[in-house]
């Protein structure tokens, strides 16, 4: 979003920044055009020493009390910017959280922002529970932590900051329009960058479950009772070929009824 914004705003092409290194949770650093240059969290340039004057600690208060995520810009040792970026909640996103509060679920946003924004986008969702300033490697505590409690956990992700968390759930769902590394850690990769499809995706994988009961316990009760009318000659052979090819359409057939899930 930075770079878009920036490319938009100037008439000059962008300098390729040299030595570009991630720092997981907090920001990115690298050369740019002879100047070192730091981008991320405030704790990014307190981690490097580098103090933030009075003016831009004021811009990231102000940026996370109106529900933006602020990002702190530094080069050559000195504090000389504050970035903030704006999450566009979808339309979609408070229906696709009541949806899945209706599978019984409870859903919990855990999430790298700070409290401000998570709590701003939490509100707009209608999520009760929230993570917030959570580290990459921190996600994946709090599932395993649900975990010990004795829950079944599905993370929903995107990010490369997701990946841990996504691999440690016992469900990881991946939007198709997120980064590779999600969609590699995850479970099942969900085509569009929807939440809603999340909530059809456990339904759907909830119906397929039911189906597949369904057949077995007909299968079973089907053999049960037959073998032994069978063992005891009272099942005619033509009979019970006729009825085994009959239980062989019903498994099908009730299984096709899967093609009608909307």
């Amino acid at each position: 979003a930075v770079t878009t914004a920036a490319t938009n705003r100037t008439t000059t092409p962008l300098p390729t920044p040299d030595n570009f290194t991630n720092i997981p949770g907090l920001g990115v650093q690298g050369t740019v055009e002879g100047h070192t240059v730091l981008v991320g969290r405030p704790r990014l340039l307190a981690d490097a020493g580098i103090e933030v004057p009075e003016v831009l600690s004021a811009a990231l208060t102000e940026a996370a009390a109106q529900g933006r995520t602020a990002i702190a810009v530094a080069w050559d040792g000195e504090a000389r910017a504050v970035l903030e970026v704006a999450d566009a909640v979808k339309d979609t996103s408070a229906e696709a959280v009541a949806e899945l509060r209706a599978l019984g679920l409870t859903p919990i946003l855990l999430t790298g922002d700070n409290r401000a924004v998570a709590d701003s986008v939490a509100r707009a969702v209608g999520i009760d529970e929230v993570r917030a300033e959570v580290l990459p490697e921190e996600k994946a505590h709090v599932i395993e932590r649900l975990q010990a409690e004795g829950h079944a956990v599905a993370m929903v992700g995107d990010g490369v900051n997701d990946a841990a968390a996504l691999a440690t759930a016992d469900l990881g769902l991946a939007m198709g329009t997120g980064t590779d590394a999600a969609i590699e850690a995850s479970d099942l990769t969900l085509v569009r960058g929807d939440l809603k499809v999340a909530a059809d995706a456990i339904r759907l994988a909830r119906r397929t479950l039911a189906t597949i009961r369904g057949n077995l316990f007909w299968a079973f009760g089907y053999n049960v009772a037959a073998l032994p009318l069978a063992a005891f000659g009272l099942l005619s052979p033509m009979i019970a070929g006729a009825a085994m090819a009959f239980s062989s359409v019903f498994v099908v057939t009730n299984s096709l009824r899967l093609r009608s899930f909307t």
